[in-house]
């Protein structure tokens, strides 16, 4: 038991450290950074009783609606329900990149609880692969969320980037869904689709460590801007 839980969490919690890392001007309090991820672990109970409850009663059971609203929508509007009540507007929220980090370390927490669900219901021996795909995937969608949270926190149309930021990680997520169930095709659709989510995220994070935010830059004036 203690080697699933292990392999179920390992992965988040070292592509958390990495983001959390990326940090570059001022790194958030990891208290407040942990609570996230454990409400984030916490989100997937009640995720898997109201899709349980959508399948029982075959609703949204089709491959689009599936993936697009009973795992895209759903899953990703509790993360960001979460991430909005609990960090956004925090003391500790006061750069863009935080929005990346808090969003990162709810949906890390989601997937590291469901993936020991999934590995202790089917075994460890799926855990190289849940790490590459499931789990990083949550994790992408974190970060592109987080970063038009990010935006929004000093934007003055902050409604407009609150919605796109949950409509993108919506939107991704069901696509992911809808490609991974594409049977024999899937692992075709789903390499460049994964290369082309962290190549975006990656992108995002680079630029917002080299345009900080205005009370950054003008703190350091080393700091390109």
């Amino acid at each position: 038991m203690l080697a699933v839980v292990s392999a179920a969490i390992a992965p988040g919690i070292a592509l958390m450290s990495y983001i959390y890392l990326k940090d570059k001007y001022e790194s958030e309090p990891i208290g407040v950074v942990i609570k996230c991820f454990i409400l984030g672990a916490l989100l997937v109970i009640p995720v898997m009783v109201l899709q349980y409850a959508f399948q029982t009663e075959n609703v949204w059971q089709s491959r689009l609606l599936s993936a697009f609203i009973l795992n895209g929508w759903m899953e990703e509007f509790f993360k960001w329900f979460v991430v909005i009540y609990t960090a956004y507007h925090h003391v500790a929220f006061t750069e863009r990149y935080d929005g990346i980090v808090y969003a990162t370390s709810v949906s890390l927490g989601f997937a590291s609880a469901e993936n020991l669900f999934y590995l202790y219901a089917y075994g460890i021996h799926y855990a190289l692969w849940r790490a590459l795909l499931p789990v990083s995937s949550h994790g992408l969608f974190g970060i592109l969320m987080g970063y038009y949270i990010g935006k929004a926190k000093y934007a003055k149309h902050k409604r407009y980037y609150l919605f796109f930021a949950l409509l993108l990680a919506a939107l991704l997520h069901g696509m992911y869904d809808w490609l991974m169930s594409a049977e024999s095709k899937w692992l075709y659709l789903i390499v460049p689709f994964m290369f082309i989510l962290w190549w975006d995220a990656l992108r995002k994070i680079k630029k917002l460590n080299r345009n900080p935010d205005p009370w950054i830059a003008n703190r350091n004036p080393n700091v390109i801007d």
